[in-house]
């Protein structure tokens, strides 16, 4: 009795062994030169139909001779390092930072400003490529193409809170979406000098403009801004991609904040220091919002507070505005007084009208207020 279960036990273990050793008919064992072992494996490939023969060849997954050299010898050199207890040098001179030179962005190719902090495989591309719709980045085209065969996503992930022809804007909670807001906050950091938030997005909404086809929705820009503000901003971070500059999108965006102030009934201002674009971007919104509510008021008697119930901008950005513009002057009282000038009000709405960009429709959005969830106490 106790043979035959011995009998029984070597059986299965030559079993075993056959199956372990030998390649079975849909696999081909290999070893490459440095004494390890891989499958190829020759099953049916169900990206061949989409991609065709050449794009789906599993071949290319594959390391081959020159890729295991390669680890070999940067794996021998790991270990001597650290055996010998060798110090990098860590500054910037010693080891510059590594600038991804351009990115592939849907079918746009862009040249990046500033360097973000990615994954350091990642630094090291001179070309990275984003999905356009999740913003996840990946090192080839290859790769890209393969990601774009299963990616969810055609819109922001989020509520889209307004809509006007193509234009639309999508209101991103970083607490739900953290993966595609760290995404976003990377990208923006390739164009934006002094933006640091890169992976702490859950105190942040993110409200993303897109314009649609019958793709989806194309990102264009975004702001962000904190949910819960002690200092009434409402704007944390502002970005319009470069590829979509100069079309008026940036006022759209800083005017899409102020309408949310107006919805809150209280005052904002964006959040301190700006980015050179968006200072300049401020600084000629401003100008039109307090220039528009001057010549409304034409009673003779206008006041800053006046301003501020309209426009909701605060009253430090009011009055710097009104310097800036030479109408904030002193009388024989020694009080300030706002001085109007007809001329300059005329000629700047005239030149900013000619421009024809677009402008928000306050009776287009759908939208309510965030209310940070209450905590329980029993």
């Amino acid at each position: 009795m106790s043979s035959a279960k011995r009998k029984s036990s070597g059986a299965s273990s030559a079993k075993t062994k056959r199956h372990v050793g030998t390649p079975t008919p849909h696999t081909q064992a290999q070893t490459h030169p440095a004494g390890h072992s891989y499958v190829r494996s020759h099953t049916v490939n169900l990206f061949e139909p989409i991609l065709g023969s050449a794009d789906a060849d599993l071949v290319k997954c594959t390391p081959t001779a020159v890729d295991v050299a390669s680890y070999e010898k940067a794996r021998v050199e790991a270990i001597e390092n650290v055996a010998s207890g060798a110090v990098f040098a860590t500054s910037a001179a010693a080891n510059p930072v590594q600038l991804i030179d351009t990115i592939h962005f849907g079918k746009w190719r862009i040249g990046t400003w500033y360097a973000a902090p990615y994954p350091e495989e990642y630094c090291q591309q001179q070309t990275l490529y984003l999905c356009e719709f999740c913003l996840k980045y990946m090192k080839s085209a290859f790769m890209t193409k393969r990601h774009k065969l299963k990616c969810p996503l055609t819109s922001p992930p989020g509520n889209e809170i307004y809509r006007d022809g193509v234009v639309s804007v999508f209101e991103v909670d970083g607490k739900n979406n953290k993966i595609y807001c760290q995404n976003l906050c990377l990208l923006a950091k390739m164009f934006l000098d002094h933006k640091t938030l890169y992976y702490d997005v859950e105190p942040f909404l993110f409200y993303v403009m897109t314009e649609r086809d019958e793709e989806g929705f194309h990102f264009v820009g975004y702001f962000s801004k904190e949910k819960r503000s002690s200092s009434n901003f409402n704007l944390s971070c502002i970005l319009t991609l470069p590829i979509h500059q100069r079309k008026g999108y940036g006022q759209l965006l800083i005017d899409f904040s102020y309408l949310l102030s107006k919805k809150e009934e209280k005052p904002g201002s964006p959040e301190k220091p700006l980015s050179d674009l968006g200072l300049l971007s401020y600084r000629s919104y401003w100008r039109i919002a307090v220039l528009q509510e001057l010549r409304k008021m034409d009673n003779g008697t206008v006041s800053i507070e006046d301003i501020a119930s309209k426009t909701f901008m605060t009253h430090a950005d009011i009055v710097a505005t009104l310097k800036n513009l030479d109408m904030l002057v002193k009388d024989s009282r020694d009080d300030y007084v706002i001085r109007y000038n007809a001329n300059l009000v005329d000629d700047v709405l005239a030149k900013n009208k000619s421009k024809k960009y677009p402008t928000i429709k306050p009776n287009l959005l759908r939208w309510i207020r965030y209310e940070a969830p209450k905590k329980i106490t029993s």
